[in-house]
């Protein structure tokens, strides 16, 4: 395991290359379009001109994505305070904002060990800096991708301890899963491996109906200016993700009314569904 509060720096090369086609600005990014629609300012007139595009598709997306940011700091709260867990597994995590996992988590239980996951490195650019876990927790950040979950448990053995629960976080990532890459299977092989009373957290962008043009619209825009996966799906094709575990209350619901409260966020964009269960 990683000792003191600093960020693992085996997973942290000096440089990523421009030839990356991460790097590629001319392109919409996924991380950095949905930095543009948070608020956030790690992003470039590609990802501003694709982000612009959806909304007008979808005018309330930008408080959609809020809403998915305030769902993540009520899971974590949730997980550190009343769930009393003290590890986390974030994967897909995108660029580093303000109320992240290892901060929300590091406030309710200081000794929280978090490991970041992602396979970007645009991610990879900001991490080192900003990625620093509060004394005496830890935070770790692996490079990897979620089509090897092995892999990424492997990593995060280092960190975490997996005979103890862990809270296994999957925010806005499984849509850029289509079904033949076996989503389903990937999420059940997380789920095998951690021991009873870890939680699995999840949101995705959904598809409901009334919504079939627009998500057309979505999916096109996505395949011409960010060249990425877009596979939306239905809040039962959702609640499949859960097959085995035990939803905690309200069970499957849109990011802006899972626990909500007073860091809930304005609903009118399109269904991105939430929802949180345990492992017996």
């Amino acid at each position: 395991m990683t000792e003191g509060n600093d960020v693992a720096r085996e997973e942290f090369p000096d440089t990523v290359s421009d030839d990356d086609p991460a790097f590629d600005t001319s392109v919409a990014h996924q991380a950095r379009f949905y930095n543009y629609l948070i608020g956030g300012k790690d992003n470039y007139a590609a990802d501003r001109e694709y982000a612009r595009a959806l909304l007008s598709v979808y005018p309330g997306l930008a408080d959609t994505a809020k809403a998915n940011r305030a769902y993540l700091r009520r899971a974590v709260r949730f997980l550190a305070g009343e769930a009393g867990l003290s590890q986390f597994l974030d994967i897909g995590t995108g660029i580093p904002s303000e109320g992240s996992t290892h901060e929300v988590a590091q406030e309710v239980r200081p000794d929280s060990r978090i490991v970041y996951v992602d396979n970007d490195p645009v991610v990879l650019a900001h991490a080192r800096a900003f990625l620093v876990g509060r004394d005496p927790g830890t935070t770790d950040y692996l490079h990897a991708d979620l089509h090897d979950p092995g892999h990424i448990l492997a990593g995060a053995a280092r960190t975490l301890d997996f005979s103890r629960p862990v809270g296994v976080l999957l925010i806005t990532i499984l849509h850029a899963f289509s079904d033949d890459e076996d989503p389903y299977g990937i999420v059940s092989a997380l789920a095998d491996a951690l021991p009873g009373g870890s939680y699995l957290a999840m949101t995705h962008w959904g598809t409901e109906a009334g919504s079939l043009d627009a998500d057309a619209k979505v999916g096109d825009l996505t395949r011409q200016m960010s060249r990425q996966q877009y596979t939306p799906r239905s809040r039962a094709e959702f609640a499949r993700f859960f097959d085995g575990l035990e939803l905690v209350e309200p069970g499957i619901t849109r990011v802006q009314d899972w626990g909500a409260g007073p860091e809930s966020a304005p609903g009118g964009g399109p269904a991105w569904w939430a929802g949180m269960a345990r492992k017996p």
